[in-house]
Parts: structure tokens; C-alpha cells; sequence
């Protein structure tokens, strides 16, 4: 097994530990551990990533579920277009992506990059989110939700996640916080179980597309992820959630301009 591997297990716990803590941000970690530690070519890592972050957070949201912190309704509500949506981007949209978009005499946009790059986007306005103060919608009993909205947000949420191979939990922790009305350590219960469907379904697409998967590796990887969930869980017991989220935010934004940079102007 070589080094860079092997760091690349030790880093796969860190990615199951923030699922555990934050309830979101694991495939912040995972597509550029994947991509510059192990050296997997993007498009697959995102699939990779679909499949490490669909299991752990399964396993997360089991843990929440018997702590009965997992609102099954909205779960149904919002991933069942999620799930579509991300199921359709793996099967469909992502193949039809040519591997060169376009090219001139100083630059190339390839697949790659362009797939590299929104995921960066991605990572910097979730370190907004992140950094930011976010404050718990006071829930009032009685209140009506807005159901097509819901709706609309899961599956444009379900869309941007299968193609960043992203779980998105940190934009689907907010819109049920702020617009399915949910408590927050509610609100990540449910983010969990929904990242997990969406995420192994997404998978399904790569699978249904022939992608030679080393699932050695892939195992290994989610293995250690799930190991770190647990141990997330029982820091987050001891450690306070702004801090730790708002640390995590300055990563995650530091993480996003490194990789556009990287992506654009050195390869």
C-alpha cells in the first residue's frame, strides 16, 4: 500500500468525524482527498464520494433515529425529489459532459476541471454558511409548511449534489431549519437520512454506467469514515457547535479558493 494511501485512510476518518459532529461538510473533505491524496480521476471521485458519504451518513442516521432526532415525513418530502433529481444527473446529465468543453491556444476547460471547480464554488458558499451565525427558526405549532417549495428545493438541491458528488447536507440542514420548520438537532437527524439516499442512489447511476470501481479501496476508505462518525458523535458531546462549525467554515473557504486556484491557473 503506498504512503499517500494510507493518508489517505488516516484522512477518511475526518470525514466520517465532521458527518458526526456538523451532521454535514463530509464530502467537503472526501472529493479532494479523493482527487489529491489518492490520486482518483474527478468524475469518479464524486462517485466515490457518493457512496462513502450515502453509507456513513446511513450509519449516522441510524444513531439519530434511536435518539428519535429524524423527522421520517420530511425525509419522504424532501428526498424523495432529491433522490430523483441526483439519480438523474449520475445517469444522464454527468455522461453527457463532454471530456474537452472547450480549449484555447493558454487553456483548456476539460470535464475535470469544470467538475473541480463548481465543487470549489460549492465549498465557499458552504463556508459562508458555515462562518455565519445560524440562528434556529423558531418552530409555532400550527404553522403550515410550504410543500411545492419544499419540493422545488430538494430536487434543485438533489441537482447540484450528484453532480459535485456532494451529500449536501449543508444546504439541506437550512432549507429544513427555514423552510420545513424544523428544530435544529432535528433538522440534522433528518439531514442524514436524506444525504444517505440520495447519495447511495446517485451511486446506483455510476454503477449503471460501467465505472470500474476498485472497491478495495472504496471499502477501505468508508470503513474508516464510519469510524470517525463515531468518534464525531461522541466529541460533539463535549464541544461547542458554533465554534466547531464556524473553525471549520475558515477550512472549508481556505480549502475552495485553494482548489480553484490550483484547477485554473496551475494545471
Amino acid at each position: 500500500m503506498e504512503i499517500s494511501q494510507i493518508i489517505g485512510y488516516i484522512l477518511a476518518v475526518f470525514v466520517g468525524m465532521t458527518l458526526g459532529m456538523l451532521g454535514s461538510g463530509g464530502s467537503i473533505l472526501s472529493v479532494p482527498i479523493l482527487v489529491y491524496v489518492m490520486s482518483i480521476e474527478p468524475t469518479l471521485a464524486t462517485a466515490y464520494s457518493l457512496f462513502v458519504i450515502g453509507t456513513t451518513s446511513f450509519v449516522g442516521g441510524i444513531h439519530k433515529a434511536k435518539q428519535k432526532l429524524v423527522d421520517f415525513n420530511k425525509v419522504i418530502l424532501f428526498g424523495v425529489p432529491a433522490v430523483i433529481s441526483v439519480f438523474i444527473t449520475r445517469k444522464v446529465l454527468v455522461p453527457k459532459i463532454p471530456d474537452i468543453i472547450f480549449s484555447t491556444e493558454n487553456f483548456t476547460l476539460s470535464k475535470s476541471i469544470l467538475i473541480m471547480v463548481v465543487f470549489a464554488l460549492v465549498m465557499i458558499f458552504a463556508s459562508y454558511r458555515m462562518i455565519k451565525p445560524l440562528k434556529e427558526k423558531i418552530v409555532v405549532d400550527g404553522e403550515k409548511l410550504n410543500y411545492y417549495k419544499i419540493v422545488f428545493l430538494g430536487f434543485l438541491i438533489g441537482l447540484l449534489s450528484g453532480f459535485v458528488g456532494a451529500g449536501g447536507g449543508f444546504l439541506i440542514v437550512p432549507t429544513l431549519l427555514f423552510f420545513a420548520k424544523t428544530p435544529m438537532k432535528m433538522a440534522v437527524g433528518t439531514s442524514l437520512f436524506i444525504v444517505s439516499s440520495q447519495s447511495l442512489i446517485g451511486f446506483t447511476g455510476d454503477i449503471m454506467e460501467k465505472r470500474i470501481i476498485d472497491w478495495k479501496l472504496l471499502l477501505l476508505f468508508t470503513f474508516a469514515s464510519i469510524i470517525g462518525i463515531f468518534i464525531g458523535n461522541y466529541l460533539s458531546k463535549n464541544t461547542e457547535d458554533e465554534k466547531l462549525k464556524t473553525g471549520f467554515g475558515w477550512f472549508v473557504l481556505a480549502m475552495g479558493i485553494y482548489i480553484i486556484i490550483r484547477e485554473l491557473f496551475w494545471s
